[in-house]
């Protein structure tokens, strides 16, 4: 088991996201609390704050990809060999609907091959409260075997 999955499964959801703002400053914009984290698979809950909407009142598009970012990265962490690294490398965005109230982001990796090195596509959905689907990601993680 990896060393950050450890971590999360040890000090809990709650303080695992506080330790990984730390460790990354801007994630602490959208407030994010990781409630799911295993290999292939990761889910983050993100308040909806008014320090985080645009001019027309709902969640901006940059908090979306900021949350996008944070499940991929760490669903990535905990999915590939140990000793391999991972940096992403590209994301394309879809942005369906407004998201006027709190969200979830959820990466699925399922899919992918994390045995090998080279380019992985991470697909991330985010649904708003009544779980309607505003805003879809695919993110590409470049991964290399130590």
């Amino acid at each position: 088991m990896s060393q950050v999955l450890e971590m999360f499964n040890s000090v809990g959801g709650e303080q695992f996201s506080k330790l990984v703002c730390q460790m990354a400053p801007y994630f602490s914009t959208i407030e994010p609390r990781l409630v799911r984290l295993a290999p292939g698979a990761a889910e983050a809950r993100v308040p909806f704050r008014r320090e985080v909407t645009n001019h027309l009142g709902t969640l901006h598009a940059i908090a979306l990809c900021n949350a996008a970012e944070l499940v991929a990265g760490t669903m990535t962490d905990v999915s590939i060999p140990p000793g391999a690294r991972w940096i992403p490398k590209g994301m394309a965005v879809e942005y369906l609907a407004k998201a006027r109230t709190d969200v979830r982001a959820v990466a699925d990796g399922s899919g992918v091959d994390w045995s090998t090195p080279g380019d992985k596509v991470v697909p991330v959905d985010v649904f708003d409260a009544e779980d309607r689907k505003v805003f879809s990601a695919r993110i590409t993680m470049n991964v290399k075997m130590g």
